[in-house]
């Protein structure tokens, strides 16, 4: 009984409904921007669990080339080529600089201040990547110039755009999200 009581209790607290916000990224002439993230953020700061990301190496290309965190999140770099690569930042954000190495390193690394970091191989200056770590877990990558972060709360939030070789971010824009519906929004870049 006092399980069963507990789990009710537990039920209570999670939300009744979640939206998402379906949103474009296009330039000027309405092509979809590529590798765009998008990501709402809320009136009252969400902290973070435990969580992992993965950013992998694989035919001397950094997979994802772009990654979406929530702040404080850790991330892996699994080195899947049969040749070495020594992964780094020499972002505020976060400097660090991974040992060289094949296979998986033995600790991830902890994005704990939000910003774009960009990551690159000290050992093939081509490879290059960025970790994006915002202040919320209500982000997406865009696909093709749309993007949908699922699971959003209803509330109050400000929706941001970043994106590679951005050269001023386009205004963020306010949002309201209000029970299951989907919202939608739209960034035209320079």
């Amino acid at each position: 009984m006092r399980a069963l009581i507990s789990l009710i209790g537990i039920l209570a607290t999670l939300p009744l409904s979640a939206a998402s916000i379906d949103v474009r990224v296009t330039d000027a002439k309405g092509s979809p921007v590529k590798d765009a993230v998008v990501y709402a953020i809320p009136e009252t700061r969400i902290p973070v669990g435990h969580k992992v990301a993965t950013m992998d190496q694989l035919n001397r290309t950094f997979v994802p080339h772009v990654l979406p965190i929530q702040t404080g999140t850790w991330v892996e770099f699994p080195n899947s080529d049969d040749v070495r690569h020594q992964v780094y930042s020499t972002s505020p954000v976060k400097r660090f600089s991974l040992p060289l190495y094949v296979g998986k390193p033995s600790f991830p690394v902890q994005f704990t201040a939000s910003g774009i970091v960009p990551i690159g191989c000290n050992i093939h200056e081509e490879m290059s990547a960025f970790i994006v770590v915002v202040d919320t877990p209500f982000f997406a990558r865009a696909d093709g110039g749309r993007a949908v972060i699922d699971a959003v709360q209803a509330g109050k939030y400000t929706l941001h755009v970043w994106y590679p070789g951005m050269r001023a971010e386009p205004a963020p824009q306010p949002l309201v999200v209000d029970g299951a519906a989907s919202a939608k929004a739209a960034f035209v870049t320079n």
